[in-house]
């Protein structure tokens, strides 16, 4: 298998949103080890069931997810990132990532009150 056969693969080509979560760190800070691995098997999920994993006849595009050892916010975690959008999250638990999901992914509005900095990425450069 090549580069472009697992960009096919993962649907790199089809990502409308990446959520990065900090979870499984090799020195927990920001929460509990064992809670973010817990926030890590409920996202993992959630966008499964919700068929946001991969692009399917109801959407073209998917959501692409990522366990981050350390997003540097070493606070209130665990800390949940989405990016284009640049939203990042405080106290990512399973019940806030699925507000985050209904809401934020979803529904596209960010979820205030868990919400602590805003700083979206607006110069998307795609190779051909």
């Amino acid at each position: 298998m090549n580069l472009q056969d697992t960009v096919k693969k993962l649907f790199i080509d089809r990502i409308e949103r990446h959520i990065f979560l900090c979870a499984d760190q090799s020195k927990p800070k920001c929460c509990d080890k064992e809670l973010g691995i817990a926030c890590w098997e409920y996202l993992k999920k959630r966008l499964q069931e919700l068929g946001l994993d991969r692009p399917s006849q109801l959407n073209a595009n998917c959501v692409f997810r990522t366990k981050a050892n350390c997003l540097r916010v070493c606070l209130e975690g665990p800390i949940l990132l989405v990016y284009p959008d640049g939203v990042w999250y405080r106290q990512a638990t399973p019940e806030v990532i699925e507000q985050i999901l209904q809401q934020h992914i979803l529904g596209n509005q960010i979820v205030k009150e868990y919400a602590f900095y805003i700083h979206p990425l607006d110069n998307i450069v795609k190779f051909d």
